[in-house]
């Protein structure tokens, strides 16, 4: 009798992930050298092709017994169909075999079903192993949890564990919380740690309360379950949450370890409770942890909250005793005592901790010279900056653009302009790279200074570096461009500004009306007022300042009038400048009532008269002929 086609039942193998449109005619060798490179050569054919499967290392794989269940069944129903070509390996032409067409609906059935077997976990913990089988392992341990006399074991709650972290199913986690409970079984604790520490990381707080929830009782490893949750809050900046899980983890009496300790001080000093910082520390002193990978983390919290609490001096006493009882400092520790010692301005504490730091190489952090270059501007010691810039090239820290920039700045603010020059180029030729804030500031002071040429110097290195977009440069030589005169130059560059993508700011704006102004270019002046409103930069004082002055000089009162009363409605306050000049626009139009209300306000808001400005109001009242007000404006500002 002949096989027929529809005898031969196609199927696709899950396992060896075989084409759906493979015919699988299996044949049985008894050669024990039979390998899968048959297999192998098999996968890339859509044709249907014989295969041999059943040799002694295959049967070495988890799924072996499903293959071979009621096998001599499965013979039995292929010995009436004819003989089909069987591939063999080369190595094994020699070996007898038993040909088989094989019906493989039984097999299918047996797949989708859940094995007979005593050993359970065994066989979900070796599929798990392989990731082809990771998916049908967990459809097993599905299948496996209706079994009454099933229950899982540590490991293989392990490798459940990490497939859904691995494939982020965290819905089916939920389900896993429930197996907990009613199993009575959890995992291990760096499982619990590794599982908490995923659910954080990817912002499902709402599994991670009910883990803790179920590990809490296990004290073995809920300490370590708190641990995670609090050290991924953390991560993410969310202290209050990990304060909250303290308050929850003393209210269970859950004992906490040297983590826990370290992430909750954390916690609170982040948030600026530098108080329950320290207290957590006398506390944590209490307890016999010995020497772990947090006790230099937790003395540096503690150095750090009492240095905020503007208690140096106990911070280096804590620090001293850390380091007799062997615990291994590192530059945290000198940075944060430095500053502390900065900041309350104990300068020679702070030299003498830098001189140590420096001997034994702990002078890392930047920002800590930035702190003492700053001090020392401030105390007035600007030369001792220098002997910073000094120390930094010792330790091999680069002197970035904010301490150059900051030491420039500082000898131009205590030294002049000219101390600030010399000591820029100075440092250029120690070596000192200047950037774009650098730049910007030492260009400002060329201009100060009216050298006109140095400063174009300087823009123009700034430009060749990149440097391209920096609104305050551009302001600056806009300024020098308006006071020399080139108002020509000044337009073009703010062009050059406008197609780098640089807006301008209002500064520039001031400038450009300001030199328009002088001119009497009146359209240029209203022209640069429309583009300010329609980019939105909105004019303060100099602007309406400029404005004001320029109209004033066309003898356009009336104008003059209407953009005094729109910068008052807006809330400008009167200065000096200012007031000179609608003290001349009431005096030419006869506006004796406007002028008296403009000195009130100025009276008001505290704004004193110049010489000038005072002879100039009172003689323009004593000609409208208000001697009162006159009397009063000298009564009022006659001292000043």
């Amino acid at each position: 009798m002949r096989c027929t086609s529809k005898d031969t039942i196609r199927y696709k193998y899950k396992i060896l992930q075989i084409p759906s449109k493979i015919v699988a005619k299996m044949a049985i060798p008894n050669s024990p050298e039979w390998s899968l490179a048959s297999i192998n050569r098999m996968k890339s054919s859509r044709n249907p092709v014989p295969i041999s499967i059943f040799s002694e290392p295959f049967k070495s794989h988890p799924i072996f017994s499903l293959l071979c269940l009621n096998s001599r069944a499965l013979i039995a129903k292929s010995s009436s169909c004819s003989s089909v070509p069987v591939l063999e390996d080369a190595s094994s032409t020699t070996s007898p075999v038993i040909q088989l067409d094989l019906k493989l609906q039984d097999l299918d059935d047996q797949v989708s079903s859940l094995p007979e077997t005593e050993d359970l976990n065994g066989l979900i913990c070796a599929l798990f192993e392989d990731s082809r089988t990771e998916e049908l392992a967990y459809d097993y341990y599905e299948r496996a949890k209706d079994k009454p006399d099933f229950r899982p074991k540590k490991l293989t709650l392990k490798l459940v564990i990490r497939y859904l972290i691995n494939s982020r199913n965290w819905g089916l986690l939920y389900s896993l919380c429930e197996d907990f409970k009613s199993f009575q079984v959890l995992p291990d604790g760096s499982t619990c740690y590794r599982l908490i520490s995923s659910c954080s990381r990817a912002r499902k707080f709402k599994l991670v309360n009910i883990l803790l929830g179920i590990f809490t009782a296990d004290e073995s490893i809920a300490f370590l379950a708190f641990d995670a949750a609090m050290k991924g809050y953390n991560k993410l900046h969310m202290y209050s949450s990990s304060i909250s899980l303290y308050e929850r983890m003393k209210s269970n009496g859950t004992v906490l370890d040297s983590g826990c300790y370290y992430h909750i001080m954390e916690a609170y000093m982040k948030i600026g409770r530098y108080e329950n910082a320290v207290s957590l520390f006398e506390e944590f002193e209490t307890k016999d942890f010995g020497s772990t990978p947090f006790t230099p983390k937790i003395y540096w919290i503690l150095c750090e909250s009492l240095g905020k609490l503007r208690r140096p001096f106990e911070a280096l006493e804590y620090f001293r005793e850390m380091t007799k009882r062997g615990i291994l400092e590192n530059h945290l520790f000198y940075s944060s005592l430095i500053s502390s010692f900065l900041s309350m301005r104990e300068v020679k504490m702070a030299e003498e901790l830098l001189e140590e730091g420096e001997s034994k190489k702990m002078l890392r952090d930047p920002a800590l010279f930035l702190k003492l270059v700053l001090m020392y501007i401030e105390e007035g010691l600007v030369e001792r900056t220098l002997d910073v810039v000094k120390m930094m090239n010792r330790v091999s820290i680069r002197v970035s653009d904010c301490i150059l920039c900051a030491i420039v700045n500082g000898f131009s603010k205590r030294r002049g302009l000219n101390a600030a020059v010399k000591v820029y180029e100075d440092l250029i030729l120690q070596g000192c790279e200047p950037g774009q804030v650098t730049y910007a500031s030492i260009q400002n002071i060329y201009f100060r200074l009216g050298q006109y040429f140095k400063a174009e110097m300087i823009f123009s290195e700034m430009e060749e570096k990149g440097f391209d977009k920096c609104v305050v440069a551009y302001a600056s030589m806009v300024a020098m461009y308006g006071k020399t005169g080139r108002v020509g130059d000044a337009m073009r560059l703010v062009a050059k500004m406008k197609e780098r993508g640089c807006e301008p700011n209002v500064w520039i704006y001031n400038s450009l009306l300001d030199m328009h102004g002088r001119a009497v270019n009146l359209r240029q002046v209203e022209k640069i007022w429309k583009e300010m409103n329609r980019r939105k930069v909105l004019p303060d004082r100099v602007s309406y300042t400029s404005v004001i002055s320029a109209y004033s000089r066309a003898r356009e009162f009336e104008t003059c009038m209407r953009y005094y009363q729109k910068f008052r409605l807006n809330g400008g306050a009167i200065d000096r400048a200012m007031a000179a000049i609608m003290v001349a626009v009431f005096s030419k139009l006869n506006r004796a009532d406007e002028l008296v209300k403009l000195l009130q306000d100025m009276k008001t808001e505290g704004t004193k008269l110049d010489v000038r400005l005072y002879r100039s109001a009172l003689n323009a009242l004593r000609d409208a002929g208000l001697h009162v007000q006159a009397k009063w404006l000298q009564e009022s500002f006659g001292k000043t």
